[in-house]
């Protein structure tokens, strides 16, 4: 008879997956006082977690000193967003909706994105959590409250703008070369505005604006310690404005009212105010009005020339020498050559190539990806995905860059606040806060170190992108398509009997020829 030997269950180790935070942070101006907020933001997020059983903060987002109608230039919220689609956050904390968005089609928009992906959002001031509610209504009507507060101080400013405008009293933010702004007023500078007039002088002699761009890259490559290339187009700009004769045109550009702002040129949408003798000229007006009257006569003569691009040639490699390609014809059939070979045969064994069997090579092997990607690129993209969670869970060292960020930033508010009051002189001050700048600067840069190796994973961005693109074929391709090319290739290196393929994300494929 069989033995029969009792085991007993083993009870697993129950392990609690803390819920990954992270915080995201902005203020809209850079005066002190914002300044201490966002630091104090940072602070706040920085110790609310600590000794959290159930939650841990991941990273910490900061946008300082950007307006918050749209999030094009919000660079860390930008950063937030991807961190999101890679699967690093489940769960966001803002100090207000207004902090995280301005703009009701932003707000929801990203509130509907980040609910599709699992992720919710807790909103402080307003106590809205979209993990307990899935009512639009509310963040609608508040994104809306946000979004008219920050259209009605945009157009306050523009009024006030706009009054000085019409007053001759408004002052230029920014001085153009030749001159140097001091207490809002152009002031001439003796030694950018006599480069000016070299580039007036030699205009009218018969030199093009290429040529004179030249020139001043040889002579004057510096603006103080500011290096300039110079190029036809900054010499154009500086012989076609203006304030090189004392005046001031306004409001050649202008925001549109609507949300997202945009800026645009002003065709004659809006009123213009020409104020003239606002400062001391540079270049007297008959010299300016001969320069614009030639400038009209090449424009009307000038005609660029057109040059055919080949998406193809622009990707391809060598692989004997590492040359790029050139587009050759014979008897009506296009071919490329290596283009050392194509100088001196001697330098390179690479031998022509015909333009249709690039083709047909990439045809080829999209094909193989059509049909067998599920095989190659979604394990592939699991793999990375694993590898990219293991290595960011548990990273601290972000926030505590973060941290230490906030905390130099309030010594340096105390700091003021201490001189303002006439408590510290003017060189122990200078000297505390040039100790401070640089402790500052060191941080950063460290941040920004960090930040790369954890950007490291953008490679999963452009496999998704090139998954995207294969799933999108329905069949199996039988003629070029350029637009797929040109999406999915970054470059082809051309073997003896082959092509190598570089894709997006760096796979490399393959082909025979």
């Amino acid at each position: 008879m069989a033995n029969v030997t009792y085991i007993a269950p083993v009870k697993a180790e129950s392990t609690i997956h803390k819920i990954r935070c992270a915080a995201y942070c902005r203020v809209s101006s850079s005066s002190e006082d914002q300044l201490h907020s966002y630091a104090a933001q940072v602070k706040f997020y920085s110790e609310k977690f600590i000794g959290s059983e159930t939650e841990e903060l991941v990273d910490i987002y900061a946008d300082e000193g950007i307006s918050g109608t749209g999030t094009a230039k919000r660079t860390e919220f930008q950063r937030l967003i991807r961190d999101c689609k890679r699967g690093k956050i489940d769960r966001i904390y803002a100090k207000s909706l207004s902090r995280f968005a301005r703009n009701t089609k932003d707000c929801l928009n990203t509130v509907r994105l980040l609910r599709e992906l699992g992720i919710s959002i807790y909103f402080e001031k307003e106590n809205i959590d979209t993990a307990k509610t899935n009512d639009e209504l509310i963040i609608t009507v508040m994104g809306s409250l946000a979004q008219e507060e920050s259209t009605s101080i945009a157009q306050n400013m523009r009024w006030g703008i706009r009054k000085q405008m019409e007053k001759g009293a408004f002052k230029p933010r920014t001085a153009p070369f030749g001159y140097r702004s001091e207490n809002g007023k152009l002031v001439i500078d003796e030694q950018e505005s006599e480069i000016v007039k070299e580039i007036f002088r030699w205009y009218l002699s018969g030199i093009g604006t290429t040529q004179i761009a030249n020139k001043l890259n040889e002579q004057y490559g510096r603006k103080g310690e500011k290096q300039i290339k110079w190029c036809h187009t900054i010499v154009r700009y500086i012989l076609s404005n203006e304030r090189y004769i004392g005046d001031l045109l306004l409001e050649k550009t202008y925001r549109t009212d609507t949300l997202p702002s945009i800026k645009k040129k002003n065709n004659g949408e809006r009123d213009q105010f020409y104020v003239t003798d606002s400062h001391d000229a540079i270049i007297c007006r008959d010299e300016f009005e001969k320069v614009q009257q030639l400038m009209s006569k090449m424009a009307v003569r000038y005609q660029p020339e057109k040059k055919n691009k080949y998406i193809i040639g622009s990707i391809l490699q060598c692989g004997e020498c590492g040359s790029g390609y050139r587009r050759k014809c014979n008897n009506g059939i296009y071919y490329w050559t290596c283009a050392s070979h194509d100088k001196n045969a001697d330098n390179c064994p690479a031998k022509l190539i015909p333009e249709d069997m690039i083709k047909q090579a990439f045809i080829s092997m999209c094909n193989k990806l059509i049909q067998h990607y599920r095989e190659i690129l979604l394990p592939l993209r699991r793999s990375l995905q694993e590898l990219n969670m293991r290595r960011f869970s548990g990273n601290t060292k972000i926030i505590d860059i973060h941290k230490n960020i906030a905390d130099i930033k309030e010594q340096r508010h105390v700091l003021s606040r201490l001189r303002k009051k006439g408590f510290m002189d003017e060189k122990k001050y200078n000297d505390k806060l040039t100790e401070l700048e640089s402790q500052l600067a060191r941080q950063e840069r460290e941040l920004k170190k960090t930040a790369k190796a954890d950007n490291e994973d953008d490679i999963l961005e452009q496999l998704d992108i090139l998954i995207d693109s294969i799933e999108k074929q329905s069949h199996i391709i039988t003629e070029f398509d350029e637009e797929l090319f040109g999406i999915i290739v970054e470059r082809i290196i051309v073997r003896d009997k082959s092509l190598e393929f570089i894709l997006i994300s760096g796979l490399s494929l393959k082909e025979n020829i």
